[in-house]
């Protein structure tokens, strides 16, 4: 199943390499983020514990390349993640809200984005394209991917979805995500795909 994913993916990026992308449209292949904002309450605690991995600073602005050994980096990483973690609420393993951890069997979506996020960057891509996303599902309910930034655009992991998607196919409300310079701060999203689905219903 992992192989076939590959090679689909494989598909895929060599169409999306081959596709032009329009940056002042809807389907903008870069987010536009915003000023600093809050910190999520889970990764301020998480920092806590793991004050190494927040604190790490970053001057190369420059997005990882799109290649196809990265993109099945990215593939493989994001099947077997979703594949070996099981879904869990953080009530059902800590009995608390908000508790972001590196999964071993079981997790939810900030765990399961950390590992992923991990695992990348192990593989040598840098902790700058590798950000920890908020957004908000179409049912209201918040919810955490991973964004990999690269040349092509910005590409998301998602527990919820087998598929990697460029973040503008996806249906999410983009928040907020890390700042690319600074693994401790986060900066906001201007998503303005929200902003043409408000126009185009009225």
């Amino acid at each position: 199943m992992i192989k076939k994913t590959i090679l689909v993916g494989v598909a895929l990026l060599a169409s999306c390499l081959a596709a032009s992308a329009d940056p002042v449209s809807s389907n903008a292949p870069f987010m536009k983020t915003g000023s600093r904002t809050s910190q999520p309450i889970g990764h301020y605690e998480f920092c806590q514990t793991y004050k190494n991995e927040c604190n790490i600073k970053s001057s190369n602005q420059q997005p990882v390349a799109l290649t196809s050994k990265t993109w099945t980096l990215l593939v493989q990483v994001n099947s077997s993640v979703n594949a070996k973690i099981e879904p869990a609420t953080d009530m059902d393993m800590w009995g608390k809200a908000e508790v972001w951890s590196y999964p071993t069997t079981k997790g939810d979506c900030e765990d399961y984005v950390l590992l992923k996020r991990k695992l990348i960057n192990e593989a040598g891509v840098p902790l700058s394209d590798l950000l920890i996303t908020v957004v908000r599902q179409m049912n209201g309910e918040g919810h955490a991917v991973l964004t990999v930034r690269t040349d092509r655009g910005d590409y998301v992991l998602d527990n919820l979805e087998p598929r990697i998607k460029a973040w503008s196919e996806t249906s999410y409300d983009y928040l907020k995500r890390q700042a690319t310079n600074n693994t401790g701060a986060w900066v906001s999203i201007n998503d303005d795909r929200q902003v043409l689905v408000g126009s185009i219903e009225q």
